[in-house]
C-alpha cells in the first residue's frame, strides 16, 4: 500500500498546471481542485508590445497543462498560448496539453462563401506546430473541429452542469429549445434527463454577423422555454430566438443556458434587461468582468470538471466516462 501511495505521489508531482492571463482565476480553481498551486509562469511585454514569457521553474519530464481560453482579445490570448507551448516544449516537458475552455475562431470552421478562410483549422495547426501534444476544450461551436487536429482532443461539455442546475431549480411548464439544428444532439440530452419536450429553431445568416430564424419546430405555446446554446457573443442570435419564441406564444419567462458567455458590446443589456428573460446561466470558461455582471446572470464553475479531466488524462484513465 505504501509503495502504491508513493508511486501515485511521484506521478502527481510530475503534473503541473500553468495559468495564462486570459482566465487565471479558473486555472487557480482547477489547480486547487487538484490540491496544488499553479506553476510559476512569467508573462510580460517588451516596450514595443511583444509578449515575453518565461517558465520560472524546472519542468523537465513534467506533464504540463496550460489553461488559456482564447476569449477576447482573441489574437492576444491565442498568441500567448502559442508562445507558452513553445517555451514548455523547449524546456523538455514530457507532454504539454493546451487546455482551451473556450476555443476562439470556432465559428469559422467552414467556407460559407468563396475566398473565405477556415480559421478554426488554421488555429488547430498553429497549436500543433507550437508544441501541443494534446488539446482539451469545452463545447466547440462545431464538433467537426476535433477532426482538424492530428493529435488527441478531449472535448468536454457543460450539458451535465445545466442538467444539474435545472434539476435543482426546476422551471414550471418548461420546454427545452435548441436555437438551431446544429445543437439538437446535445440539447436532446437535456430533454431526456429532465423529461421535457423539445423545440428546434431553424435559422440562417443572411449577412455577416446577421441571423434570421425562419421557423420553429415544436410546441412552445404557454410554456417557459429553456434555450440551450454553446455561446452568447453579441446576443443577436439570442434576441432573434427570444422574439421567435414569443411570437409562437411562449410564456414571457425565457431561461437561457449557454456554455460561453462572451457578451461582447451591449449583449448584456440586450438580453438581461428584457423583462421576458428570466435568467441567463453561463459557465466560467470565459471570465465575466464586474462591468458585465447582472442579477439575472448566474455563473457555474467548470473547474471541477476540467480538474477531474486533467487528473484522468494524466493518469491515463477514461475521460468520456465523465459524461455517461
Amino acid at each position: 500500500m505504501s509503495t502504491e501511495m508513493e508511486t501515485d505521489s511521484a506521478s502527481r508531482a510530475r503534473l503541473r498546471v500553468f495559468a495564462g492571463s486570459a482566465n487565471r482565476a479558473l486555472a487557480e480553481d482547477m489547480a486547487r481542485w487538484l490540491n496544488m498551486d499553479v506553476a510559476k509562469l512569467r508573462v510580460g511585454r517588451f516596450s514595443d508590445g511583444e509578449l515575453y514569457i518565461k517558465v520560472d521553474e524546472s519542468v523537465r519530464g513534467v506533464d504540463a497543462y496550460v489553461v488559456q481560453p482564447t476569449c477576447p482579445p482573441v489574437d492576444e490570448h491565442l498568441m500567448e498560448m502559442l508562445i507558452c507551448l513553445d517555451a514548455l516544449r523547449r524546456a523538455s516537458v514530457r507532454r504539454v496539453t493546451a487546455v482551451i475552455p473556450y476555443y476562439g475562431y470556432a465559428r469559422q470552421e467552414k467556407k460559407d462563401a468563396p475566398r473565405e478562410p477556415i480559421t478554426a483549422k488554421l488555429v488547430a495547426d498553429l497549436l500543433a506546430t507550437a508544441g501541443a501534444h494534446r488539446v482539451m476544450c469545452m463545447d466547440l461551436h462545431a464538433d467537426a473541429i476535433q477532426g482538424f487536429f492530428n493529435l488527441p482532443v478531449d472535448h468536454l461539455t457543460a450539458v451535465n452542469l445545466f442538467i444539474d442546475y435545472f434539476r435543482a431549480n426546476p422551471v414550471e411548464d418548461a420546454v427545452v429549445v435548441s436555437p438551431d439544428e446544429g445543437r439538437v444532439k446535445k440539447t436532446r440530452k437535456v430533454v431526456a434527463a429532465l423529461g421535457l419536450q423539445l423545440a428546434v429553431g431553424y435559422k440562417y445568416h443572411p449577412a455577416h454577423q446577421a441571423t434570421s430564424v425562419t421557423h420553429l419546430a415544436g410546441d412552445v405555446r404557454g410554456k417557459a422555454p429553456i434555450i440551450i446554446e454553446d455561446m452568447i457573443t453579441s446576443g443577436g442570435s439570442m434576441v432573434e430566438a427570444c422574439d421567435t419564441l414569443l411570437a409562437h406564444g411562449c410564456k414571457p419567462e425565457i431561461h437561457i443556458a449557454s456554455t460561453h458567455g462572451i457578451f461582447s458590446g451591449d449583449a448584456v443589456r440586450r438580453l438581461a434587461d428584457r423583462p421576458d428573460v428570466a435568467e441567463i446561466v453561463v459557465t466560467d470558461t470565459v471570465p465575466l468582468p464586474e462591468s458585465k455582471r447582472h442579477p439575472k446572470i448566474k455563473v457555474l464553475s467548470v473547474a471541477p470538471l476540467f480538474g477531474e479531466a486533467i487528473r484522468r488524462a494524466h493518469d491515463d484513465e477514461s475521460i468520456s466516462s465523465l459524461f455517461t
